[in-house]
């Protein structure tokens, strides 16, 4: 068996809160054990994902984007992890070069052996699958030994792909439960951060729970009592099947 690193995770988030419902428990378990966690949020989701923020009387898409930066950046302390803010737009996220090789740089500077993103596919919210295809089309791009940078190329990190709101209706199969019960009281703290998005508070955490409970079913430990779903993008490359 080959010794295992401390691992480097990567998230590549639509929205400034979409990585706080999706993978907040693994981002805070990553950095538990101690790994590192790099957040990227491509947008604020200031147009369509601040209904909260919105609410407010003289509220300006200025002050909508300032509320979601500090709501993430407060998430990001409470789970250990490193944010960084492209702030690209959203409703739509714009699908151009200079998003795309912002990403390129950030996997190469990074060099994450762990990568979280979007699943593939989303009726609901077309940025979502837009931000799973940028992440992939640039883990491509930052793989090319002949692309220019400052950084070495990047190698095969896996990826995941972490559950959307509406799982049947974003051919969302989770084929990886992870346990998070020892940190599921920081994600829950972190979610509660999200002020413009309070609504899904309630949602993530019976979801987690759901999850704990398929996680026992499916072999787990009986003492697990919250998991995250993920869903695998590449084969696995292992020396035993587990």
């Amino acid at each position: 068996m080959t010794a295992r690193q401390p691992p480097t995770l990567l998230v590549i988030s639509a929205h400034a809160a979409d990585f706080v419902w999706r993978c907040g428990g693994y981002v805070a378990a990553t950095v538990a054990a101690g790994g590192r966690a790099e957040v990227v949020c491509l947008s604020f989701g200031e147009r369509g994902e601040s209904p909260g923020a919105w609410r407010q009387e003289g509220m300006t898409l200025t002050k909508v984007k300032e509320i979601r930066r500090a709501e993430a950046d407060a998430a990001g302390a409470v789970l250990g992890a490193r944010m960084r803010f492209l702030d690209r737009g959203d409703y739509p996220l714009p699908d151009d070069s200079g998003t795309l090789f912002a990403l390129v740089e950030i996997m190469r500077e990074v060099q994450p052996t762990v990568i979280l993103t979007h699943s593939k596919v989303d009726p609901y919210n077309y940025d979502h699958p837009l931000a799973a295809d940028l992440t992939l089309r640039a883990r491509m791009v930052a793989q090319a030994r002949g692309h220019e940078s400052a950084h070495p190329p990047l190698g095969a990190p896996p990826v995941f792909r972490f559950e959307p709101h509406q799982p049947e209706m974003c051919e969302f199969s989770p084929d990886v439960l992870v346990d998070i019960s020892a940190v599921f009281d920081r994600k829950l703290a972190a979610m509660r951060e999200m002020g413009s998005q309070d609504h899904l508070v309630r949602y993530y955490t019976d979801l987690g729970q759901r999850r704990g409970v398929q996680a026992v079913r499916n072999g787990g430990p009986a003492a697990i009592r919250q998991a995250e779903a993920y869903q695998r993008v590449f084969p696995q490359v292992a020396e035993v099947l587990t």
